[in-house]
């Protein structure tokens, strides 16, 4: 059968529901994947795709399976296509190297072979010829439930009800991305970012060093789009990102005096990278950033600035990164 195309719906930032309200929720871990809804015609075929309509079941030959893993019956479904790293978490930054395939089905199954992806999934929109989106959460969830996909490539993780900050807690401990709170009575929304689904993002901090600044464009023009931060590692100072968001605009144009008096010629990095519109500084101005995690090669992902530290010395800031600091 044709299957109606579904935008998915999306979560907005924010914090736990109000104690009085738990029990009124449900809790998923946030995972840190690519978004796939899934189509099942029913027919044996499958068709996956990004959250931005683009077909992407090209990129994952290891989910072929599940094409007929509900035999007959039709269904379109909501999910998030992750790679795991040796500790069974998700990492983003295996899965890039899957991400882009979807054209080059040889490359693909190379890839897949040296990296496998996992499918899990957490709604279904419609069933057996029957639109599911005006079903409230507990009743799709229910449904989905039913279905039993639990495959070799993907499975249906649990959801809680109520406990939200055990769940938040959890996530924490055992250094996952972070928690989904959803309405059990709320309704799908294609393609809206709902109140009705909150996302906790689990985020870390740390003290930095600011060794350089990337010139700012337009309304930005001579203030620093954003400062190059590292941290030290065997003597020397590595570089592990860009921080360009957490600013007003007075802070930024704060910042941007003293870059200026600490302007050098000499990148302070080492090894320095490769960033031709750079303009370096001594690296003696501390701050601390807010990350979501690192990458296998120490970077960190989605940094954004907190503060100017003039409390600590450079010298007693940011310990030593470990050999792994993934």
């Amino acid at each position: 059968m044709t299957l109606p195309l579904i935008p998915p719906m999306l979560a907005t930032p924010g914090s736990l529901p109000p104690p009085a309200a738990d029990a009124r929720w449900a809790y998923e871990t946030k995972q840190d994947g690519q978004r796939a809804v899934v189509y099942l015609p029913g027919d044996g075929t499958l068709v996956l795709r990004a959250r931005s309509g683009q077909e992407i079941t090209g990129a994952y030959p290891e989910l072929g399976p599940l094409a007929t893993a509900l035999g007959a019956r039709p269904a379109v479904l909501d999910g998030e296509v992750l790679a795991l790293d040796e500790e069974g978490r998700a990492s983003f930054q295996l899965l890039q190297s899957r991400m882009g395939l979807a054209g080059s089905p040889g490359r693909a199954a190379r890839r897949a072979a040296a990296v496998p992806v996992r499918l899990v999934l957490f709604d279904v929109m419609h069933l057996d010829g029957r639109s599911l989106v005006r079903v409230p959460y507990s009743g799709r969830r229910e449904a989905l439930l039913g279905l039993a996909l639990d495959g070799p490539a993907w499975s249906t993780p649990a959801a809680i009800v109520g406990h939200g900050r055990e769940a938040l807690r959890a996530t924490r401990e055992h250094g996952l991305e972070g928690l989904v709170c959803k309405r059990l009575d709320s309704v799908y929304e294609p393609g809206v970012r709902s109140r009705n689904w909150i996302k906790i993002r689990n985020m870390r901090s740390e003290d930095v060093l600011v060794g350089g600044w990337l010139p700012g464009r337009g309304r930005l023009t001579g203030l620093p789009g954003a400062v190059l931060v590292g941290q030290r590692a065997a003597g020397r100072l590595r570089y592990v990102g860009g921080v360009g968001t957490g600013w007003s605009e007075t802070e930024r144009a704060e910042l941007a005096a003293l870059l200026r008096a600490a302007a050098t010629d000499v990148c302070p990095f080492d090894p320095a990278p490769a960033l031709p519109e750079a303009r370096w500084v001594v690296p003696r101005l501390v701050g601390e950033v807010r990350y979501s995690t690192r990458t296998r090669e120490g970077m960190l992902r989605q940094p954004s600035w907190l503060r100017l530290r003039p409390d600590l010395a450079p010298e007693e800031s940011a310990a030593d990164l470990p050999d792994d600091p993934v």
